[in-house]
């Protein structure tokens, strides 16, 4: 993972040494971190039920999943705004450098760490605020050997998350869908699954380039 322009292959860019670059890369803490505040941004976007105060998030600390949190790039910038944090990665290698992240914390008993699949989260149904996910929800299908498969994934992980969202809960996704069919797949998933929201992309001409599912659970 030296090379940041590379296509990153699921698990194996993330496992050994592989993981130990990616939580050592300026660019990528960078990056991630820059994400996630814009991720910040767009859960507390009034377009989603024209709300009358956008930091009405703020009034109390919520709990909020990150969705494959790596090495904890992403998990650092929410606790540090105060929320109550579970970050979920199914890699021990990404995992155990968010440990040793929790470790110098200044609110650290607001973060449990779970070793854990995105379908098979430990939680219980209605427990959560909100969830993100950067750069990690097109990976759920990496095992799929058809697109049906994919599909059915998607749909699958879709229902779940709306099983484990309190009312009106909200989830930002940002990914990068391979072509127009992934991201069709994906946005279909969850509107198919008690979602409403919309689409943010960097280039709204390129399909395949950084985009943003802003969701709230209907």
């Amino acid at each position: 993972m030296s090379n940041h322009d590379s296509t990153p292959k699921f698990p194996d860019s993330f496992l050994g040494n592989n993981s130990l670059d990616y939580d050592s890369s300026i660019w990528m803490e960078r990056n991630q971190k820059k994400t996630t505040l814009l991720c910040l941004q767009y859960l507390y976007d009034e377009r989603l039920d024209n709300l009358e105060k956008p930091d009405f998030l703020k009034d109390e600390p919520f709990f909020i999943v990150d969705l494959g949190c790596g090495t904890g790039f992403s998990t650092e910038i929410l606790v540090e705004r105060g929320f109550r944090v579970v970050g979920i990665d199914v890699l021990h290698d990404m995992l155990s450098k968010v440990k040793t992240k929790k470790n110098h914390m200044n609110n650290q008993n607001n973060l449990e760490l779970i070793l854990a699949d995105i379908n098979y989260i430990p939680l219980r149904s209605s427990s959560i605020n909100h969830a993100i996910s950067i750069s990690a929800y097109n990976f759920i299908t990496h095992r799929a050997e058809s697109i049906r498969n994919k599909t059915n994934i998607a749909h699958n992980t879709a229902k779940y998350l709306y099983i484990l969202l309190k009312p009106n809960g909200r989830i930002v996704i940002e990914f990068y869908p391979k072509d127009e069919k992934e991201l069709n797949s994906f946005i279909s998933s969850f509107k198919d699954n008690g979602f409403d929201g919309f689409m943010v992309k960097k280039d709204p001409n390129q399909k395949s380039g950084q985009t943003f599912l802003l969701l709230k659970k209907r």
